[in-house]
């Protein structure tokens, strides 16, 4: 695959594209976002380009979606009151614009129009 046809999040974990990692494991990544939602908006990102969406995530590697679901509340925990909202979108129509699976931690008061249910 030629690097500009990778995702944002292929190329952040290369390097090639700097981030604010919070979070670096071996199969993990986790830094802030760059418009965020939130007081505390960390994107947590499984380092395998293998899965699109948390639906491919989990029926490929449920093992790897429960470390994802656990890195964000070590994180919320880390940065905020351990109060978190985890978002997985899935499909451009409600705001997936990055295809490589990848999970939004928000802590603290939501801006105005976020999904509050």
């Amino acid at each position: 695959m030629a690097t500009d046809e990778r995702s944002v999040f292929a190329r952040i974990i290369a390097g090639e594209i700097p981030a604010d990692v919070v979070y670096d494991s071996e199969r993990i990544i986790a830094f802030r976002d760059i418009a965020p939602k939130a007081p505390v908006h960390i994107v947590v990102v499984p380092k395998t380009e293998s899965y699109r969406n948390v639906v491919e995530l989990a029926a490929g590697d449920p093992a790897l979606l429960a470390e994802v679901v656990a890195t964000a509340k070590t994180l919320a925990a880390e940065h905020s009151n351990g109060e978190f909202r985890l978002v997985f979108n899935t499909g451009a129509s409600v705001g997936q614009s990055v295809y490589h699976v990848h999970a939004h931690m928000l802590s603290g008061q939501l801006e105005e129009g976020t999904l509050a249910h």
